[in-house]
């Protein structure tokens, strides 16, 4: 099965990317760093689909089995890199694929308005966004280490196995 996370941080140094980073390889997943700062600005144009990093974007969502959007949650959303990086992307590369959805927030009550905002784009993109999702505090990190911690771990493992459960029935059905 063939997995797809994209860090939705700008920060190159952030809690999200170390999730990321974290999911990548404990589930072998592939990985789309948008702290690399490598897509233009969506302006809509024809001519950004030529772009590189847009052409390996879209190759990379419509290849996968399922997707992982992470995002941190900045003044009530999901990070405008993360918005700009799915405004490149539709129905082509989305259509009834599993999407599972991270949010990271600073504590407390933060992440689920990233979740609801990454829910809601997910659906207009016709992604079967699953129920299970996940919020992130500081606690969950091992910042010293770039890992998360182990009872993390446990967390991660059932968003991640409700992702592998629909995206093999996703591949069985539409193979």
């Amino acid at each position: 099965m063939k997995l797809l996370i994209i860090n939705g941080s700008p920060r190159k140094s952030g809690r999200t990317g170390i999730a990321a980073r974290y999911i990548s390889k404990k589930y072998n997943a592939d990985m789309i760093d948008l702290s690399e700062g490598k897509l233009p600005m969506f302006n809509g144009e024809s001519d950004q689909s030529e772009v590189p990093s847009v052409i390996e974007l879209k190759e990379a969502v419509a290849k996968a089995d399922g997707v992982i959007l992470a995002s941190p949650e900045y003044h009530g959303a999901m990070s405008g890199a993360l918005k700009n990086a799915l405004d490149f992307l539709g129905s082509d590369q989305f259509s009834h694929k599993p999407v599972a959805l991270l949010a990271v927030a600073g504590g407390g009550k933060g992440g689920i308005n990233a979740l609801n905002n990454m829910r809601t784009v997910g659906r207009s993109l016709y992604a079967n966004v699953i129920a299970k999702q996940l919020v992130l505090d500081p606690p969950n990190f091992d910042r010293d280490n770039d890992t998360l911690t182990s009872s993390t771990d446990v967390q991660v493992a059932g968003l991640l196995a409700e992702l592998e459960l629909y995206a093999n029935l996703y591949k069985k059905v539409l193979a």
